[in-house]
């Protein structure tokens, strides 16, 4: 139940956002913005969490940089990109294994109405 409430308050602020802004900005203006209605909400979250890359033991290349991480159990990856691609829904899958996460959200914010631009992705 908690990936439901929490997805829903995601992707209302994500709304909330997109409607301020409109697309067309860089991805980091809308994370930025994003951060900010997620703290308003008291959601907690990491921005830009740092994951390790470690293979057999070994650490090997830098870490991953995730856009959020809210209430530590879903993912939430922001573009600013004409359209959603497979290998953008191969990454949030990645980073979900990767931090043991169920739930994930994919958001382009280069879409004129946001709700053509959010994928849901679950483990």
């Amino acid at each position: 139940m908690i990936h439901e409430e929490v997805t829903r308050q995601i992707i209302g602020d994500a709304i909330e956002v997109h409607r301020h802004w409109g697309p067309g900005l860089y991805e980091e203006i809308y994370e930025r913005s994003l951060c900010r209605e997620l703290t308003l909400r008291n959601l907690d979250f990491d921005n830009q969490l740092a994951v390790p890359l470690v293979y057999k033991g070994e650490a090997v290349g830098d870490n991953l940089r995730l856009d959020l991480w809210v209430e530590k159990t879903m993912i939430v990856e922001l573009k600013a990109v004409a359209e959603l691609l497979p290998i953008h829904e191969a990454q949030l899958l990645t980073y979900m294994k990767l931090t043991k996460s169920r739930v994930g959200l994919l958001v382009s914010f280069n879409v004129p109405v946001l709700k053509q631009g959010i994928r849901r992705l679950v483990l």
